[in-house]
């Protein structure tokens, strides 16, 4: 069965580094995967939001 250089390459990384794939994991965890939303807080902090004004260069004090 053929096998390519990539596929072989992968296998023997793997093989030399077997915390590898466990380390792919947290990373992407730490990166990629959320928390659920809390609505109730997202309404919140919603809510609580200033209004940004339409032409923030120009304040009134």
């Amino acid at each position: 069965m053929y096998e390519s250089e990539i596929t072989s390459f992968i296998k023997q990384l793997k093989a030399e580094q077997p915390k590898l794939e466990r380390q792919q994991q947290l990373g992407r965890a730490l990166l990629w995967d959320k928390k659920p939303l809390d609505l109730e807080q997202r309404a919140s902090e919603t809510h609580a939001r200033v209004k940004q004004t339409s032409y923030v260069y120009y304040q009134t004090f």
